[in-house]
């Protein structure tokens, strides 16, 4: 047997969310920084994403990472985030397992009880500070690049939910945020069909009738997912939220999902809802959580945007190579509707 590409991959998650990350077998990537390597990856080579994140070898809840050197003089490594419908500017939980994979396997140096990092993602650099204990990785927290509301309270029109109030916030990717009891939802698993197929609804009304640009990088992608926000409570000092999160093209994020934290943080900042120095207790519809907290306050472009700090866990689950035999019928994957919500 003969394979004509063959990908070195750990596999790992963050608080459920799958987050493989691809360690060898890439070869040079164009470009300067993470961000033009992105729009490299997206241009020329896609077949690697679809290999590794469509049916048969992958599924609609995988995303995988590329680790590569980065040209920026502060940053130990870069990574490319790729999804199943996207390469997003930044994933926090792809990111917490990219450092714990650097870390865990070697690739950079673990120095216990705490190693820092700065990671080149596209969307710039963040800086990571992971604990570790007798080799493992036991929390990452990063600082994302800052997050900031484009619309606060407006509302939308969305077939067969009639007029919807709706916040747009950007926290690394670009969020169509509502409440979830607004549309009746306690975001209970039992639930996630619906809300995956609400989510999708609520994106396409949201981003056909709101206009958002990245002031500082147009080409950053505009409303890509929803999150619906449950009750915000106060709990032994701390803020206390459930959400989740709906990714393209149509499923529930595992995890509390940390763009969109960070996008909820913009906004409960803006709302005057929560403050520099308070934690969020971020719940997913699984259960996992993230302590989320607020760094500081910039402005990006016109926008008042705060600066995000996300912490979890990952873990890895298994080390192995993947093949692409010449013979195999599907080389770059394929989607199924039952599942995907859509085919190619």
């Amino acid at each position: 047997m003969r394979f004509k590409k063959v990908l070195s991959v750990v596999d790992c998650h963050a608080e459920g969310e799958s987050g493989k990350v691809i360690v060898g077998g890439v070869g040079q990537v164009a470009g300067q920084t993470m961000f033009d390597k992105k729009l490299h990856l997206e241009a020329h080579m896609d077949d690697i994403r679809k290999m590794v994140l469509f049916e048969s070898r992958g599924a609609v809840w995988h995303n995988a990472n590329i680790v590569l050197p980065s040209n920026h003089p502060e940053a130990d490594m870069g990574y490319v985030i790729l999804e199943t419908t996207e390469y997003p500017a930044m994933s926090g939980s792809n990111t917490m397992c990219v450092a714990t994979v650097l870390l865990e396997t070697g690739i950079l140096p673990m120095q216990e009880p705490v190693t820092n990092l700065t990671l080149e993602s596209p969307a710039g650099l963040i800086r990571v500070r992971c604990e570790c204990k007798d080799g493992k990785v036991t929390s990452v927290r990063l600082v994302n690049q800052p997050a900031f509301c484009y619309h606060i309270d407006s509302n939308i029109e969305v077939a067969g939910l009639g007029t919807v109030r709706v916040d747009i916030v950007y926290g690394g990717m670009t969020y169509t945020m509502v409440d979830a009891a607004d549309l009746g939802f306690s975001i209970d698993p039992s639930e996630a069909r619906d809300l995956c197929e609400v989510g999708q609804k609520l994106k396409f009304a949201a981003a056909e009738q709101l206009a958002v640009e990245h002031p500082e990088n147009p080409a950053i992608p505009g409303i890509t997912n929803t999150e619906f926000m449950g009750p915000l409570r106060h709990e032994n000092g701390q803020l206390v939220a459930k959400n989740c999160v709906v990714v393209s093209p149509g499923r529930c994020d595992r995890s509390p999902c940390g763009t969109g934290s960070s996008a909820r943080l913009a906004l409960l900042h803006a709302k005057g809802l929560m403050k520099e120095g308070e934690t969020l207790i971020h719940e997913s519809i699984t259960g996992s959580k993230f302590a989320c907290t607020i760094d500081g306050r910039v402005k990006v472009g016109r926008y008042d945007a705060v600066v995000p700090a996300i912490a979890g866990q990952a873990w890895i689950t298994g080390l192995y190579q993947m093949g692409m035999d010449p013979t195999d019928p599907y080389p770059e994957g394929f989607t199924v509707a039952d599942t995907w919500m859509t085919t190619v």
